[in-house]
């Protein structure tokens, strides 16, 4: 909620600092609904209980206060130092090359996070759709890491040969399209869970089982 982060002087007065807070924090809130194209600087002003100058006197531009909005998530969420590299569980799991706890671990955090932070998923979605820059920026910050954190990891497994011999990156992308998909039903299509009503927990487990067992027991003499 807005109000949790503001914070007023003996005077009643929102401090710059605690002022800026609120742009951004009502700014996610309308560029999640509406997105960046259908949102302007004097609704952000008016929902946020300010003047339109004083929104332009802490962001330059509507785009500068877009960019801010992932600087401040990159910082809050600690996603500048990847989060996934301070799960202890995930950590321990790579040292002993438990693959099954390895995309188990990885993926209940990202679900989690995923659900903890719907309006800023939704603001990714519409920076992608419409190509904004956000969207560029935040793969290339933070998407790319987890390609490289988890396909160094399956180059090791895959010359121990305890993974198939196949591009990582591919093996990857199949298992973040598990979790990103799981999360648009949940976030977008189907709020209500019509389709399908799992756990984080159960969700997570049963990508890791099918990313690395699969479904057909007819895979590995296919493969063969």
């Amino acid at each position: 909620m807005i109000d949790s982060f503001l914070k007023c002087d003996h005077n009643g007065r929102m401090s710059g600092d605690q002022r800026r807070e609120q742009i951004l924090q009502t700014a996610v809130s309308l560029f999640s609904n509406r997105g960046f194209s259908g949102t302007t600087t004097k609704e952000i002003a008016t929902a946020s209980g300010v003047s339109e100058a004083m929104v332009f006197r802490h962001f330059a531009s509507k785009d500068v206060l877009f960019a801010a909005i992932l600087e401040a998530k990159m910082c809050n969420d600690g996603l500048h130092t990847f989060p996934w590299e301070t799960n202890e569980a995930l950590i321990a799991a790579m040292k002993v090359k438990d693959d099954f706890a390895v995309f188990y671990e990885f993926g209940k955090q990202a679900l989690e996070k995923h659900q903890a932070d719907i309006g800023f998923m939704r603001l990714l979605f519409y920076s992608a759709l419409e190509e904004h820059e956000l969207a560029e920026r935040f793969f290339g910050e933070f998407v790319k890491k987890i390609y490289d954190f988890l396909g160094d990891y399956l180059r090791e497994r895959q010359n121990e040969g305890a993974i198939r011999q196949m591009d990582p990156r591919i093996i990857v992308r199949s298992f973040l399209g598990m979790l990103i998909h799981h999360s648009l039903n949940n976030i977008l299509w189907d709020k209500k869970r019509s389709i399908l009503d799992i756990t984080n927990d159960t969700a997570a487990r049963s990508f890791a089982e099918m990313i690395l067992c699969g479904a057909s027991n007819e895979c590995k003499q296919r493969a063969a």
